[in-house]
């Protein structure tokens, strides 16, 4: 605790959230089998732990800026707790979602990015490398880490991590805030350094009483200036239901695009999800533009046992260029993109207006298909024997 209370004083955290920061670890001081002597560990676990952090992950950091160890750690982390963080309403994202956002965005050194859920703070991280290979000098990397990332994370715990996140990258953490982004003067707080990009992977609702991902995302898009760009991933249910907020954000701000992501992107939790990109504070109608639609379902992932989803092929690099490509161009291609002039009461997803490229259907597709109905069929046949039974 010594050691964390002199990091946190040398990162010159603000004096009001020393406490928030250091909250969070004093369970350390609590937990004598920690300190206790083994025979395997004869210093004690935590000692082991802290050896181990510095020889494995510190060098692996000092390469690797861009990569969110604490978000990754905390991630497999929650697998071994009894459930995947779905039911504490926890959805962290992927790294290459994070950096795909980055690239959606098209951040720059010039840029100040905000995220008002910012969970671990990955998507900080990404835009701050992003951001940082624009830059052509050191000051202007320092005014990147300084005032180019706002954040807001409410979870005491949540927010000690994305502020430690930072700090192991040397700096990033000034401007992040621990409450409510929906509280009055954190809102104010964050209007006063001006974001013109905002990313979000807001709560995701459990139940009919929690907040729609949308408030949150309408909320982002408020903090915004004029003409910014807001980016946020949320469950595909948002985008094909009609809603209160699908119609609040459209009054106000103009849908530029939909993208259909892969349906297990967030494995092992199971939602099906699309990232949403809006121009803020033009509103939609104003704007009389048609708004862009991707099928980005297939992102060469693979599930590996033990290993989750991972790109074994090595072609995720060739497929995120091809999608910001067709997205940045606003490129129509059959099957993949289209273009469509939508309201709030339409769906907001490509598979609603898309036309189907036949071309490429061949016979094993129809075996396949063929072959899953069958099954489909069988299995409907064995429920209703298994019923008169």
């Amino acid at each position: 605790m010594q050691t964390i209370k002199k990091e946190i004083t040398k990162a010159k955290i603000p004096v009001a959230k020393v406490d928030n920061m250091t909250q969070p670890f004093t369970n350390i001081e609590v937990q004598p089998e920690l300190r206790k002597p083994t025979k395997g560990y004869p210093k004690g676990l935590l000692s082991e732990i802290v050896r181990q952090l510095a020889e494995r992950v510190l060098p692996f950091l000092t390469i690797y800026h861009d990569f969110d160890v604490v978000g990754q750690f905390y991630g497999e982390f929650l697998k071994y707790t009894g459930g995947d963080g779905k039911g504490l309403g926890i959805v962290l994202t992927p790294k290459h979602v994070t950096e795909l956002f980055a690239l959606i965005a098209n951040v720059t050194k010039d840029d100040i990015v905000a995220d008002t859920c910012a969970g671990t703070g990955g998507f900080l991280i990404s835009a701050m490398m992003q951001m940082a290979k624009t830059a052509t000098t050191q000051a202007e990397i320092d005014a990147i880490k300084k005032q180019g990332l706002v954040g807001v994370e409410q979870r005491s715990s949540m927010y000690a991590l994305a502020v430690s996140n930072m700090i192991l990258r040397g700096d990033g953490k000034a401007n992040l805030h621990q409450g409510s982004c929906f509280d009055t003067a954190i809102t104010k707080a964050i209007k006063a350094h001006k974001p013109n990009i905002g990313l979000i992977n807001p709560p995701y609702a459990k139940s009919k009483e929690d907040l729609s991902e949308l408030r949150f995302v309408e909320h982002m898009l408020g903090t915004l200036q004029k003409g910014g760009t807001g980016v946020a991933i949320v469950p595909a249910s948002c985008a094909t239901a009609s809603s209160v907020e699908k119609r609040n954000i459209m009054e106000n701000h103009t849908l530029e695009a939909v993208m259909s992501m892969p349906p297990e992107v967030f494995y092992p939790v199971g939602v099906v999800t699309c990232i949403m990109v809006f121009t803020a504070g033009i509103p939609h109608e104003t704007s009389n533009k048609k708004s862009w639609f991707g099928y980005w379902r297939d992102d060469g992932f693979v599930k590996v046992k033990n290993l989750g989803r991972v790109d074994r092929d090595c072609v995720w690099p060739a497929i995120r260029d091809r999608w910001i490509e067709s997205w940045r161009n606003r490129e129509v291609h059959a099957g993949e993109s289209v273009l469509a002039k939508v309201g709030p009461d339409d769906e907001w997803v490509a598979e609603a207006y898309m036309e189907t490229d036949y071309s490429t259907l061949t016979q094993k597709d129809l075996e396949k298909n063929l072959l899953d109905h069958a099954l489909f069929l069988l299995r409907g046949v064995q429920r209703i024997d298994e019923v008169e039974e």
